[in-house]
């Protein structure tokens, strides 16, 4: 325990001691996780770490992240981008592997490991340039769906790549002590089963994840969500996705494809923008953790003994797929910078690139004394990467007249996010969607949730007021957000996220008292609804009418005190310092007491006909 615990404290001080220096230097946070393992690396060596077991673990932050891409794609988009995604993917791999495989040849080896060190280096980091691509803002760029389209693709070779490299196993190589270990017996459904039983068990898996995304994942949903507690929604998000990728993993397939096809179909759920935002953080940890184990990996040893060697491959390789992406991209019209964006950000060797050469090598395919030396070249070519990136953006990009980041418009989500669909957000959405206007609604609530989702209402469930669920339904391009829900505290801290990280985005927020209008105008909102304000007005207005006034003159009465009131508001919100109580803020009482006595002394003189004059009852004096 202790010395778990040791371990796991050394890899998160140097992530939160590294990584942010390293943004603020502009390096990235993927470098920063690279340079910490680095720099832990002797530590971990002295403490006999198994590192390839870490990295293991640490894989399923891919498997997480190719889930919520998936969430990110509906199956129409999907069906849209088949074009780039078949052509565009199937260019590069079968490219960088024809070229890879030519080279391999040229320097003596035999046809089974070319073939092989050629898959081995057509695939990416899917992590490295996804988690890049998001913190740049560049993922809706051509540049960037090009290089996801590439990306998908690869991860979908995987499987055939994987059914491939047994049948490359070299005879000399089968006797080997590697050999041996690879043919432990592991959990699989369809070891030592004939070839159309298995193919009937995968497609019966796969099936099953369809089946399951598509009518179960609802009504186990709201049965979770009816506990009300947040963290058994959290459990329940974690089991469903290490399950999915458990059973791919048992019928041979790709946990990261299992759990991207259980996104997509997931993508049109209700629950979709919670999912994301539940998944996202243990995805972000598990990802540092494997950059981390990459950077710690690296043999110095060796590296330094064959660094010539070592470092002209590195080099090459990315040269090579550097090449064979900007053709790609010249022949499928991605032009200036955006093209540039996907030679350079793909241009790597990838995680899956580890996978295949353990795989390799335990299939008698790959000598372990190569595959020590093409590992090197994997987590050289990874630590490279965000280096590239940097030469994109400091000096690529300025050549360019246009920023890649705005060659594309987003129309996933709509312009207008309503947080909260209860009895003031859902009259809001209402007109909104009377007049034409298409709206983003998140509400917590799984009952009102699954009546309007019956009244053929598209609303999402999650809490809205949590910032990462905000970024998931697309406050970055959104035009107006009405910010509904019930919690006063919720409501400011929610707005004031907004106002201060999207200040272009207009700010709609119930307020639930006076005082709480106070504080959201402290924060910066200025478009600020007090949610029993009108109905009071209209109550006032109504016993200005039963005290014998007309209509016209109650009409008149209240817009004057609406007036007078607006106005006081504005002036006394100036005053307001939030977190000290109103009691203690004597400048604001003052005002306040000014404003009542101006608005006293401009009642004097005025009457109505109708009214007699205004009276008061001491209780005091009556006993």
């Amino acid at each position: 325990m202790t010395d778990f615990l040791l371990i796991a404290f050394i890899f998160l001080i140097a992530g939160i001691t590294v990584v942010p220096i390293a943004s603020k230097l502009g390096l990235g946070s993927v470098l920063g996780y690279l340079i910490a393992g680095i720099a832990i690396s002797p530590v971990l060596i002295l403490l006999h770490v198994d590192l390839v077991s870490i990295q293991h673990f640490a894989e399923f932050g891919v498997v997480m992240m190719l889930f919520l891409v998936g969430l990110e794609l509906e199956p129409k988009l999907l069906w849209e981008m088949r074009h780039k995604l078949i052509g565009l993917g199937g260019m590069q791999v079968t490219g960088s592997t024809f070229i890879v495989m030519l080279i391999a040849l040229l320097f003596g080896q035999p046809l089974t490991i070319s073939i092989a060190i050629g898959l081995v280096f057509s695939l990416s980091s899917t992590a490295i340039v996804l988690q890049t691509l998001h913190e740049k803002g560049l993922m809706k760029s051509d540049g960037g769906q090009g290089s996801f389209s590439i990306l998908l693709f690869q991860d979908i070779a995987v499987i055939p790549m994987l059914a491939l490299i047994p049948l490359l196993a070299i005879p000399e190589l089968m006797n080997s002590d590697i050999s041996a270990e690879a043919s432990h017996a592991t959990m699989s459904l369809v070891e030592n089963v004939d070839g159309w039983k298995k193919a009937l068990i995968t497609l019966a898996a796969v099936g099953f994840v369809l089946l399951f995304g598509t009518h179960l994942t609802r009504p186990l949903f709201r049965f979770i969500s009816s506990a009300k507690l947040r963290e058994l929604f959290t459990a329940t998000a974690l089991m469903m996705v290490i399950g999915i990728a458990l059973l791919m993993s048992l019928v041979g397939l790709s946990p990261a494809l299992g759990t991207f096809l259980a996104g997509v179909v997931l993508a049109n759920s209700e629950y979709r923008h919670e999912l994301e935002s539940d998944i996202a953080p243990f995805k972000g940890l598990l990802l540092g953790l494997f950059f981390m184990t990459v950077g710690a990996s690296i043999n110095f040893e060796l590296l330094f003994d064959k660094f010539g060697l070592i470092i002209t491959l590195t080099l090459g390789l990315m040269i090579i797929k550097g090449l064979v992406l900007a053709i790609s991209g010249a022949i499928f019209k991605i032009k200036g910078s955006d093209r540039w964006l996907m030679a350079l950000g793909l241009a790597q060797a990838g995680e899956f690139g580890f996978v295949l050469l353990s795989f390799s090598v335990a299939n008698s395919v790959i000598p372990t004394s190569i595959a020590d030396q093409l590992m090197l070249v994997v987590a050289l070519s990874m630590l490279l990467t965000p280096v590239l990136f940097i030469l994109f953006d400091k000096v690529l990009v300025p050549l360019f007249s246009r920023p890649t980041a705005e060659a594309d418009e987003i129309t996933e989500q709509c312009d207008i996010i309503v947080i909260g669909h209860g009895r003031v957000g859902g009259v809001v959405n209402r007109m909104l969607r009377s007049a034409g206007y298409k709206t983003t609604v998140i509400d917590f609530s799984s009952q009102q949730l699954e009546m309007l989702r019956k009244l053929g209402l598209k609303v999402f469930f999650g809490d809205g007021s949590r910032p990462d669920l905000l970024h998931s339904a697309g406050i970055d391009n959104a035009k107006l957000l009405v910010v509904a829900i019930d919690d006063k505290e919720q409501i400011t801290n929610l707005t004031e996220y907004v106002v201060v990280n999207y200040p272009k985005v207009h700010v709609m927020a119930r307020a639930i008292d006076r005082f709480h209008v106070y504080d959201l105008w402290s924060v910066g909102c200025r478009d600020i609804i007090r949610e029993t304000y009108d109905s009071s007005i209209r109550m006032g207005r109504s016993a200005f009418s039963a005290l014998g006034n007309s209509m016209e003159q109650s009409v008149e009465m209240a817009a004057s005190f609406e007036s007078r009131d607006r106005k006081a508001m504005v002036e006394t919100a100036g005053l307001h310092k939030r977190g000290v109580p109103f009691a203690e803020n004597q400048e604001y009482i003052n005002k306040v007491k000014e404003t009542l006595d101006e608005w006293e002394s401009e009642l004097i003189g005025q009457s109505s006909p109708t009214l007699e004059p205004a009276t008061c009852m001491d209780t005091e004096s009556k006993k």
